[in-house]
């Protein structure tokens, strides 16, 4: 027998519950915002159409509860001046710092960032001569233009200005590095090089060169006369430019 103030259970409260619930977890790439979705821009636009940040957030897989991927990656890229290059400056420490990338997604944009470096060293290999300044940047800047100290190398050639051997002579500090002419010279009488080209970088971005650059110059070119060398030029490297001692006639 039902009793008359029996009320039925009402489940619309506990629908409603349910579907706010369910509305707040869903996470299905077909509710994000355009901006949060990277793979479907991938496949709908192609890699070229999307930004640096959102083809890192991608490697990455996710952010945090109150930042995507996308927005995470764009904090990176800010504090690195907004390229590339800087991200190659980010050590495992410093990606570390950032809530929501723990080891995995640090060491796989470090991992990105070799690989893209290495592209860069592929293609620089490519150049058959070594004939302008230009040519030294596009072959070094792999090498030493991300670099937050100074190097110096020795680019060593034969008549046809081939490379035959990239020796390291030095590596110092955030201003300078010094070179022994007498290594130098003797690295080049062993691999039977006919010329050189000496380069270096300036981690500050600076190209002009310094006394003792020009003064190294001078004393180098004068000691590889001396045992019949040629010192072709002398190339410092910034990110992306370079002054020739040769094409400004210091040589």
């Amino acid at each position: 027998m039902i009793r008359k103030d029996f009320q039925p259970f009402n489940e619309e409260p506990v629908q409603k519950v349910r579907e706010e619930v369910e509305e707040t977890s869903y996470t299905s790439i077909k509710h994000w915002a355009e901006e949060d979705r990277p793979r479907e821009k991938l496949m709908a636009k192609g890699a070229e159409a999307l930004t640096n940040a959102e083809l890192l957030a991608i490697l990455i897989g996710g952010g945090t509860t109150k930042k995507s991927a996308v927005e995470l990656m764009q904090e990176v890229l800010h504090d690195c001046g907004d390229t590339l290059r800087g991200l190659n400056h980010m050590t495992l420490q410093d990606l570390l710092r950032y809530n929501g990338i723990g080891e995995a997604k640090a060491l796989t944009i470090i991992a990105a960032a070799e690989i893209g470096k290495r592209r860069m060293m592929e293609d620089s290999r490519q150049i058959p001569q070594m004939r302008t300044g230009a040519d030294v940047l596009k072959f070094m800047s792999p090498i030493i233009q991300d670099l937050n100290h100074e190097e110096s190398w020795a680019m060593l050639l034969n008549n046809n200005a081939r490379i035959l051997h990239l020796s390291h002579l030095s590596t110092g500090g955030l201003a300078e590095t010094t070179v022994d002419v007498r290594m130098l010279l003797k690295e080049a009488l062993l691999h039977d090089a006919t010329c050189f080209i000496l380069v270096h970088n300036h981690p500050s971005g600076n190209m002009r060169p310094s006394r003792y650059d020009e003064e190294l110059t001078q004393r180098l070119n004068r000691a590889a006369q001396a045992i019949n060398l040629r010192m072709i030029d002398h190339v410092i490297v910034t990110e992306g430019e370079y002054y020739s001692f040769s094409e400004n006639g210091k040589i």
